[in-house]
C-alpha cells in the first residue's frame, strides 16, 4: 500500500498550541503520531512525507525517531527540514529526498509538493496534487477562501486535518471523486 503524510513537526512543542493539537507535551505527540503511523503503515509499504516532518530537531532525533517509523520512506523537503543538513543525520532512512515528485499510479497522475499550488502538471487531465504546509489553516475564513480555489482534486494530506494518520491512496483517490 502507499500512504502519504505531512507536516508531522516532530519535536516541535510549539505547533501544540499553534494548531490546538490535542496532546499535553511533545513526547505525547511524537509516540501518538508514530503510534498511528505503524498502525497503518507497515514495514512493505510506501510512504510519501510531503515536508516538515521535524521541526528545530537535530539529525540525530531525525534518525530516531524515523527507526521507529515502518514503511519505505520517501521525504518530499518541507521548509522545516533543517535536519537534513545536521551531519549526523543518516540520509540512507529516506528511499530518496527530493523538493517536487509526479507519480503515476494506476493511470492515474499525483503531482506532490509540500505546498498547494494553484495550478499542476496535469491540472486539465485530472491529475491529484496533494499537499501541506498550511495544517488546519483551512479553519481561518481567509485561507479557507484561499485553498478553496484549488478544488476537489487538491488534497491536503497533513495530519493536522487527518486525525494524525497516514492517509492511504485509497483515500486519495475516493476524496478526488467526491
Amino acid at each position: 500500500m502507499i500512504y502519504f503524510t505531512s507536516d508531522t513537526h516532530f519535536c516541535h512543542s510549539s505547533i501544540i498550541n499553534l494548531c490546538g493539537r490535542p496532546f499535553e507535551s511533545v513526547h505525547h505527540m511524537n509516540n501518538t503520531i508514530i503510534h498511528n503511523w505503524n498502525a497503518c503503515v507497515t514495514e512493505r509499504d510506501e510512504i510519501y512525507i510531503l515536508g516538515d516532518f521535524l521541526y528545530r530537531g537535530t539529525g540525530t532525533d531525525a534518525n530516531q525517531i524515523l527507526r521507529r517509523l515502518n514503511g519505505k520512506k520517501f521525504l518530499i523537503r518541507g521548509n522545516h527540514d533543517k535536519f537534513l543538513s545536521d551531519p549526523e543525520f543518516d540520509s540512507s532512512m529516506f528511499e530518496w529526498v527530493k523538493d517536487y515528485y509526479e507519480m503515476d499510479y494506476q493511470k492515474q497522475k499525483i503531482v506532490m509538493f509540500h505546498y498547494p499550488i494553484l495550478e499542476w502538471q496535469g491540472y486539465f487531465r485530472n491529475a491529484i496534487h496533494l499537499y501541506g504546509h498550511v495544517h488546519n489553516a483551512g479553519k481561518d475564513p481567509d485561507q479557507y477562501k484561499r485553498l478553496s480555489v484549488l478544488g476537489p482534486r487538491a488534497i491536503n494530506v497533513g495530519v493536522d486535518v487527518n486525525n494524525f494518520f497516514p492517509v492511504s491512496i485509497n483515500q486519495v483517490l475516493k476524496r478526488a471523486q467526491e
